[in-house]
């Protein structure tokens, strides 16, 4: 993590009262399905050039099958008391070292229950937003801009555009979606480079994570789901899938 000061500091994310007295919205959560999420993105203004690809596996040797270039990973796994205890004690050290983060790194809270997902997928697009076209995500993007992270959920809770075509996107994977009322113990984050530095965005932190200089996002980011991985010993359920140049047929 990269703690040198900053004027801006990752952890002045306001007040989170006016999150906590909205009635809590639940979706359906989404499947890690790259086709199904391609499919979402591409309808909705996503360059064809760029989709989403599995990740087999977090060793060199499968790293390097994953197309090239790689703009972002989205990461799936479980949620244990061991990620909510690491959890706390990040959150208690950043506070006390202010970390840098680059102010173009755009962070959205996750208010909305089972929507981890989606906050993972507009973490991708929205921190490499010249592969956006016109459409529903352009918009989101650009009206999220200059809102504060908790704007942002408040933008997110009240598109009915983006609630439908997750609700789609939900019913469209290879297994039937649960329920929205039902409670899911997986997770999904993103990370994505920006200005030579790696950055965790997870929807349930306060803040982005700046894990430091990386000139290599593959590298990078694998790192990082390997120490994940590496604090839950006894769980299996961790997937990947990455955000790529388009590969040609």
């Amino acid at each position: 993590m990269d703690n040198n000061n900053s004027s801006s500091s990752s952890s002045s994310d306001g007040d989170d009262n006016s999150i906590q007295q909205r009635p809590k919205i639940r979706w359906a959560p989404l499947e890690g399905n790259p086709e199904v999420w391609n499919q979402l993105v591409h309808s909705n203004g996503v360059n064809l050039s760029w989709s989403y690809t599995d990740v087999f596996g977090f060793d060199s040797e499968l790293l390097a099958m994953i197309p090239r270039p790689v703009v972002a990973f989205i990461f799936l796994f479980p949620l244990t008391k061991n990620y909510e205890k690491h959890n706390e004690e990040e959150e208690v050290w950043l506070t006390k070292h202010e970390q840098n983060v680059n102010p173009d790194v755009i962070f959205f809270k996750q208010t909305i229950v089972n929507a981890c997902g989606m906050i993972a997928l507009l973490h991708s697009l929205a921190n490499n937003d010249s592969l956006v076209g016109p459409g529903l995500f352009r918009n989101l993007i650009d009206e999220a801009k200059d809102m504060s992270p908790e704007e942002r959920a408040e933008l997110l809770e009240n598109s009915k555009e983006l609630a439908d075509i997750h609700g789609t996107c939900a019913q469209a994977g290879q297994t039937q979606a649960p329920d929205a009322s039902e409670e899911v113990d997986l997770h999904f984050i993103c990370f994505v480079v920006k200005n030579e530095h790696l950055y965790e965005l997870d929807g349930r932190k306060l803040f982005p994570i700046n894990h430091g200089k990386c000139l290599d996002i593959v590298e990078g980011a694998a790192k990082i789901m390997r120490q994940y991985i590496a604090r839950d010993p006894d769980q299996s359920n961790f997937s990947a899938i990455a955000l790529t140049k388009t590969p040609e047929e």
